[in-house]
């Protein structure tokens, strides 16, 4: 369970700025679409484009923990700004009345009304849109992956994560309530020559230069979040190859620099990995998906897999934080545990069935997820089980252990304490601006 957890998580961290990206490309490329209708975005552009964002990101990710607070709390803040003035626009702006249509579509329409989106039966359907969501909310663990560089992280870091999977859905629902109640045509967005629904979606219900202006919000709010998505894999990355993880690799990726005290070897080589896997943009929009659907399911994996452990196998003797769940937490788990279950197998299930399906129609999840796991159980009996112990220790720490027991903590090796700590001085220095939960 160690390395398809770790590596699980490892997937869904390394694809999800990729992901992002070429969906921000994507969006740069409508807009101009809509600007100028007779121009069609290439693949090559696309490609382009992502990969410019990608470097750019990069660079910024690889600067002082201090100005990645600063440009996180910038971004954070901007995010939730945008997502209320959208949420207010688009019900004011929306065009429905001038095609002849209500102003909104009836509450009867919006809560009777099922689309038919796959050959599924409804009910599989239904279950078959998480993947969306899923995808989205995937980044509220970011605050644990940067936990090493904020002070008071037992408590910030799991406060952070509730506050932002809670936040993050509720403003979502209302966005996708905005979006039920206005949306002119589903199939005509999905099919549009825009080659993204969203856009296609507000060029629907709004007038061109309101639909431009909410499409650069969207772009700016891509923007950050690809950033934090580079952020949160490349801390992932780092401590992987502190673990040697990466092989011969690791020497080279779990080194900090002495300038920036941050892991920047791990950012570029998380950057070169997203470039190389948004080739696959080339092979059309089902190859690419593949970014997303690894990333949810992986995601999903790596999260419950230690939940699991805790509630059906841990139970009494887990020894909580000082901000925890208290006597909701194993009732949320089996509810979180049984929902996962549920929903791998939806996660994998294509579209159509029957004679549509083909290669071209398949859901190819299952073949690039688990074909990577069942390398990594491979590996794992074969060679990692004789050498990997669990996550090293790269300070001297102390803990407090059961019956008050002091458990003290060593330094592994010399390497380890100076290319791999993160803690210590800097962060008291920059206590501050580390917290960025």
């Amino acid at each position: 369970m160690v390395g398809i957890t770790g590596w699980s998580n490892w997937l869904a961290q390394v694809t999800g700025a990729p992901s992002v990206d070429w969906g921000m490309a994507s969006m740069i490329l409508s807009a101009a679409s809509i600007r100028d209708p007779s121009y069609v975005p290439q693949n090559y552009q696309t490609f382009l484009l992502t990969t410019l964002i990608m470097l750019i990101h990069g660079v910024i990710s690889s600067m002082p923990t201090r100005w990645l607070a600063n440009f996180n709390s910038v971004g954070s803040t901007f995010n939730i700004i945008a997502l209320v003035i959208v949420l207010i626009m688009i019900p004011a702006a929306n065009t429905r009345a001038d095609q002849g249509l209500p102003k909104f579509t009836p509450a009867s329409v919006v809560w009777g009304n099922f689309y038919e989106g796959t050959d599924f039966p409804k009910g599989v359907s239904l279950l078959m849109t998480f993947v969306a969501v899923i995808w989205t909310m995937s980044g509220y663990d970011a605050p644990f992956h940067l936990s090493e560089e904020c002070s008071n992280a037992n408590i910030a870091s799991p406060r952070a994560i509730v506050l932002t999977s809670g936040v993050g859905g509720l403003m979502g629902w209302f966005l996708q309530l905005v979006v039920a109640y206005t949306v002119v045509d589903i199939d005509a967005a999905l099919n549009s020559d825009l080659g993204l629904p969203y856009a296609a979606y507000l060029q629907q219900v709004l007038p061109e230069k309101v639909s431009l202006a909410i499409l650069a919000l969207t772009i700016i709010c891509a923007f950050s979040m690809g950033q934090g998505c580079m952020v949160a894999a490349s801390r992932v990355t780092f401590a992987y190859a502190r673990d040697d993880c990466f092989g011969p690799l690791s020497r080279i990726t779990k080194k900090v620099n002495r300038h920036t005290r941050t892991p920047v070897n791990a950012v570029w080589f998380n950057t070169i990995i997203g470039i190389l896997m948004t080739l696959l943009i080339f092979g059309g929009d089902l190859a690419v998906g593949a970014l997303f659907s690894i990333a949810a399911i992986a995601a999903f994996v790596a999260f419950t897999l230690p939940v699991f452990i805790r509630v059906f196998f841990v139970g009494s003797r887990f020894r909580p934080g000082p901000w925890n769940l208290g006597r909701a937490s194993i009732p949320i788990g089996v509810l979180a545990c049984a929902f996962v279950v549920l929903m791998i197998p939806i996660l994998c299930l294509p579209s159509v069935t029957g004679s549509d399906l083909d290669a071209t129609t398949m859901n190819w999840t299952c073949l690039v997820w688990g074909g990577p796991m069942l390398f990594v159980m491979i590996w794992w009996v074969v060679d990692a089980h004789k050498w990997f112990k669990g996550p090293k220790v790269n300070i001297e720490h102390q803990m407090l252990g059961r019956g008050g027991v002091t458990l003290e903590g060593k330094v592994q090796d010399s390497e380890s304490s100076s290319t791999g700590s993160m803690k210590g001085t800097k962060v008291l220095e920059d206590k501050k601006a580390g917290d960025i939960a």
